[in-house]
């Protein structure tokens, strides 16, 4: 079996170190080709970078992009209604209908908006509070999955209270012009303007119900208190059944007072089908290039510039060897 021999190896490393000399020699013809260029092309290279630069300056100040996120609670199962909306109006974004988006939502600038998205706000905690039924989902689903998938999931992140409405658009905006004529288009609903009445009836009237049934048990407690005190007075001994049912009224008093609690709040939030929370305006976007404009433009054209003198060399070079394979 033959071996290399020490001549072929001195060979091998004469080879590399030719290619590795070859390879600096072309780096350093190509960097001395860049300087050249831009020492010729100094006056065009800076007319790009001054035009650049006052071009994104300009961009920056007149397209300035802001988000305004909006709250909120669908009421009354409109979540699946809600987020059908949303996806409407960014459908006519993308399709730049600013016509529907001023008569149909009612928007003064469409042109300015941008995007517009909902996302729900995760609350694991108050998806199951008072709920049993939706504690028994999440450890039912979770035992098929892992639990952060399922309370990301679609069918679960709906079904939460809170959700978040994000605008993005052109310039600051206020109040009155993007958040009122919003949620004044996601209200209407003729569907859910009627369930909300009934809905809202319906409250209205348990609300009725708990507390007189809260002022019969006060009565009922009252009435006991006052045996109690005429036994007291009369120095009779009083006899006290534990199997009356007197805890368990006590306990429906308090059962019902923390109810009615829940049932007074509910009566803010059922007066409309998407009630507003809260919400914030023009704060600055996250967007990479949004206010970078002035830096990102300059390079841009510079870029281009490059570019085209390398295209047009490309072909000259091409042109000239076509002719001299025709010849």
């Amino acid at each position: 079996m033959s071996t290399p021999s020490h001549s072929d190896s001195e060979i091998d490393v004469f080879q590399i170190t030719t290619k590795v000399k070859k390879g600096f020699e072309r780096l350093n013809t190509l960097l001395f080709n860049c300087i050249q260029f831009f020492v010729h092309q100094w006056k065009i290279v800076v007319a790009l970078l001054i035009i650049g630069f006052g071009l994104g300056l300009f961009l920056d100040k007149s397209n300035k992009l802001y988000t305004h996120e909006i709250t909120v609670i669908p009421n009354f199962g409109s979540v699946d209604y809600l987020y059908a909306k949303i996806n409407l109006i960014q459908s006519k974004i993308n399709a730049g209908d600013a016509d529907f988006l001023q008569k149909e939502v009612g928007l003064s600038h469409p042109e300015a908006l941008r995007k517009i998205e909902i996302k729900p706000i995760a609350d694991v905690y108050k998806f199951i509070e008072d709920k049993e039924r939706n504690f028994e989902l999440i450890k039912l689903m979770a035992e098929v999955g892992e639990v952060k998938k399922v309370l990301e999931d679609n069918i679960t992140s709906k079904n939460y209270t809170y959700h978040n409405i994000a605008v993005v658009t052109n310039g600051v905006s206020n109040e009155k012009e993007l958040i009122a004529p919003l949620l004044n288009y996601l209200n209407q609903s003729d569907y859910f303007s009627a369930v909300q009445q009934v809905g809202l009836a319906n409250l209205k009237q348990d609300i009725a119900q708990n507390d007189t049934i809260i002022q019969q048990i006060n009565g009922v407690l009252n009435g006991f208190s006052a045996n109690v005190k005429s036994s007291l007075k009369n120095d009779k001994l009083m006899y006290y059944n534990e199997n009356t049912q007197l805890n368990d009224i006590i306990k429906t008093k308090q059962d019902l007072i923390f109810q009615q609690g829940k049932n007074r709040l509910k009566l803010i939030n059922f007066q409309k089908t998407i009630k507003e929370v809260t919400f914030t305006l023009n704060s600055n976007t996250s967007i990479a290039i949004n206010g970078k404009m002035k830096f990102v433009l300059p390079i841009v054209l510079l870029f281009l510039f490059v570019g085209i003198h390398l295209f047009i060399r490309f072909y000259q070079k091409q042109l000239v060897i076509s002719k001299t394979v025709a010849s």
